[in-house]
């Protein structure tokens, strides 16, 4: 896998690459991992109801073609998007969601935080009040049991006590994944409140430094990074001097085979 750290750089043109990427790659194309931010944008995904966007405050609200609703992306934050041939791997997209999470249960692991899954919801959430305790949620359903949507609706709140660490959106195109997930390290959390985060009503985001947690951006891109090139059966493919790419390099310019991939 072939990593590449773009710095900030710009949604729309990020998503064209990525497409771009995926309608072009052949069975023998490497996959690669994106690692970004973004300036300010809120995205709504291909089930992203406009109701859930209260008040956007001029911050623009683009419609992309992943699954979910609405997010926020925002400087601060860690997006990754694995351009990965699902078939090549030999996994569905179930599987492929579930080495996502954990790429990042994994990643609050090596902070001493402790992540969690809400079935029906995907994304990770720390519990507020005890983020580095390891007790399991009472929040979490059995499978069978009805959805999250469902027990809102039932006035049960299924995220009582919980914040959103990170949240998942993903497209499959031919086999292929783009888009990816969002981890949230150091930001400015106001623009959440003036949405329903991933459509859930009163749903609060948290970030790492909110909880005590300081860790630069590209100390999190690079583990996550690491974690995520394990998930699809890659060596370690970040050398001990990692440089990151420059804050103004731009996905326009990404071919399959650009001067700047990190190799295994």
């Amino acid at each position: 896998m072939r990593i590449q750290f773009l710095g900030r750089v710009p949604y729309v043109e990020t998503v064209a690459a990525m497409q771009a990427f995926t309608e072009s790659r052949r069975a023998d194309t490497p996959d690669e991992l994106w690692l970004c931010e973004h300036d300010p944008v809120y995205t709504q995904g291909v089930a992203g109801r406009e109701d859930t966007v209260h008040d956007a405050g001029g911050i623009p609200v683009l419609r992309t073609n992943r699954g979910g609703q609405v997010t926020y992306h925002g400087p601060g934050q860690v997006l990754a998007y694995p351009l990965v041939d699902l078939r090549r791997q030999g996994c569905y997209v179930r599987e492929y969601v579930f080495r996502l999470e954990s790429a990042v249960l994994r990643l609050l692991e090596a902070y001493g935080v402790t992540g969690h899954r809400v079935p029906g919801a995907p994304g990770i959430y720390l519990r507020l009040a005890d983020p580095f305790g390891h007790g399991r949620l009472s929040t979490a359903a059995p499978r069978d049991q009805p959805g999250v949507a469902q027990r809102q609706r039932a006035g049960e709140d299924p995220f009582r006590g919980l914040g959103k660490i990170a949240a998942l959106g993903v497209k499959v195109s031919r086999h292929c994944t783009y888009h990816g997930l969002a981890v949230n390290v150091k930001m400015d959390l106001a623009p959440y409140a003036r949405i329903d985060p991933c459509g859930y009503a009163g749903l609060q985001a948290i970030d790492l430094s909110t909880i005590g947690v300081e860790a630069g951006w590209h100390e999190v891109a690079s583990r996550l990074g690491r974690l995520l090139a394990g998930a699809f059966e890659a060596p370690d493919p970040v050398p001990h001097a990692l440089l990151p790419a420059s804050p103004t390099a731009r996905p326009d310019a990404v071919s399959p085979d650009p001067a700047g991939p990190i190799r295994p």
